[in-house]
């Protein structure tokens, strides 16, 4: 036991084995989406085992460009649960920014919301090393796009592996994340995070002092999850066995309010 790494798989594998039935929450365009920690757990070792097979190896970049949703939460524990860096792109910089930011990362793959397509568009031919567009949508088909290689997300998940072990050689102190800053002088600043630092932070939000997590508790990251991870929320959350709701791409007072109201948030 004193020799585990403190690796961010570890906090969806306790969800998987202690909590498989406490649920995470998505408001989505077409309504309501519940899915169980459990079943969580096997849509993101089916995006692990993808990205895998897509060419993406430890130290890798892989970059969002996403509401909160249970797709994004998935990326959060796939990403880096294949030894590589998710990099969470602030859908509110300017295209310069974006496409600066995504260069200076170095990103090999970029998963994206349908609805944020035209942002990603507008760039792709100032973003040359990224190998893979994949879209999350809530549609059968793929949206019109000019991106290529573009991939379904739920298609791809569908050839996934829903036992695919993560890695468990990481060392706790390799990179798991990293975030930008949104550039109020000069160019983005990127702040990497390592597995260890975000299993750290995770295990404060559920101190007393602090945002007190549990079992009990019903949380919604109203913090997008492209800013600062969210607070460390999703991460948490998930660890502690938290039910989860995700207010999608409607963040606005009346649909926040409804949520809290039908969906007993506590935090």
């Amino acid at each position: 036991m004193m020799n585990v790494p403190l690796n961010i798989s570890t906090m969806l594998e306790r969800a998987e084995m202690f909590f498989p039935t406490k649920q995470v929450v998505s408001r989505m365009k077409r309504g309501i989406v519940r899915h169980t920690y459990k079943e969580i757990g096997e849509r993101t070792r089916r995006l692990a085992s993808v990205l895998t097979s897509l060419g993406v190896s430890v130290g890798d970049r892989v970059g969002t460009f996403a509401w909160n949703h249970h797709r994004h939460l998935e990326a959060y524990f796939a990403i880096p649960g294949i030894g590589a860096v998710l990099h969470t792109i602030n859908i509110r910089l300017s295209p310069q920014h974006i496409a600066y930011i995504i260069n200076h990362a170095d990103d090999r793959v970029l998963l994206i919301d349908d609805d944020l397509l035209p942002a990603i568009e507008a760039v792709k031919d100032n973003i040359p090393n990224v190998r893979a567009f994949i879209i999350m949508t809530d549609e059968a088909e793929l949206p019109e796009t000019t991106l290529s290689p573009v991939y379904h997300y739920e298609k791809l998940l569908e050839q996934g592996d829903p036992k695919f072990p993560f890695k468990k050689d990481l060392d706790e102190y390799e990179s798991a994340g990293m975030c930008y800053t949104s550039a109020t002088t000069g160019n983005p600043k990127g702040v990497v995070y390592t597995h260890r630092s975000t299993v750290l932070h995770s295990m404060a939000l559920g101190l007393a002092d602090t945002l007190g997590l549990s079992e009990k508790d019903v949380a919604m990251p109203v913090v997008p999850m492209f800013h600062v991870n969210a607070w460390g929320i999703p991460f948490a959350a998930t660890w502690f066995g938290t039910t989860l709701v995700m207010p999608g791409p409607a963040f606005t007072p009346k649909v926040l309010a409804e949520l809290i109201e039908t969906e007993k948030v506590t935090v």
